[in-house]
């Protein structure tokens, strides 16, 4: 006898794929074609600033700085994560977020500064969710897509071991499916 009757795993399978289909589908075109090269674009814009004193290597006084050149502007924060970045013998600041990433970085002079500003387009906005680069609310939200593609897979897997017509097609295309696996992990 099933632990879980049959109905019930359904019906369970059914509710949960429905519900997570649009986001299955973004994250499977986006992967998709990020695999391949197919990323989005940007809207740049940049400002070269006047600086008060040179710029330095530190987060958190790039962040306030970047944070008061924004809201001048009147330009949300992106909804990611910032970080200082050596390039070269120098260093920048990358903030990234799903709707826009920020860079600034220090120039040949001093005292001046550039604040790139990249507005994603609507493709890119999607690519920038699937890389964790949106707010905490998506972050949950994503963390949920994925404890569901577990219970997918579970139910799933569930629904056609209670089926003895189904039992041993799903067994040995699980174990073909993990040697693939294996496989393209060692000759990638």
């Amino acid at each position: 006898m099933a632990i879980i009757e049959r109905f019930t795993l359904m019906r369970f399978h059914v509710v949960i794929a429905s519900f997570f289909c649009t986001a299955g589908i973004m994250y499977l075109v986006t992967g998709g074609f990020y695999t391949w090269g197919i990323k989005g674009g940007y809207d740049k814009t940049t400002y070269e600033i006047s600086l008060p004193k040179p710029l330095e290597a530190d987060l958190g006084s790039l962040r306030d700085f970047a944070s008061t050149e924004l809201t001048e502007r009147k330009i949300e924060f992106p909804t990611g994560k910032a970080k200082v970045k050596n390039v070269g013998t120098s260093f920048q600041l990358e903030w990234t977020g799903s709707n826009r990433d920020v860079i600034l970085k220090p120039t040949k002079d001093i005292m001046t500064a550039k604040l790139k500003i990249k507005e994603t387009t609507f493709y890119r906005t999607f690519v920038q969710l699937h890389k964790a680069k949106g707010g905490k609310a998506f972050k949950f939200f994503a963390a949920a897509w994925a404890i569901a593609l577990l219970a997918l897979f579970g139910s799933g897997l569930a629904l056609a071991l209670q089926s003895p017509k189904l039992r041993s097609p799903a067994l040995i295309s699980m174990g073909c499916g993990f040697l693939t696996f294996v496989i393209f992990y060692f000759i990638s």
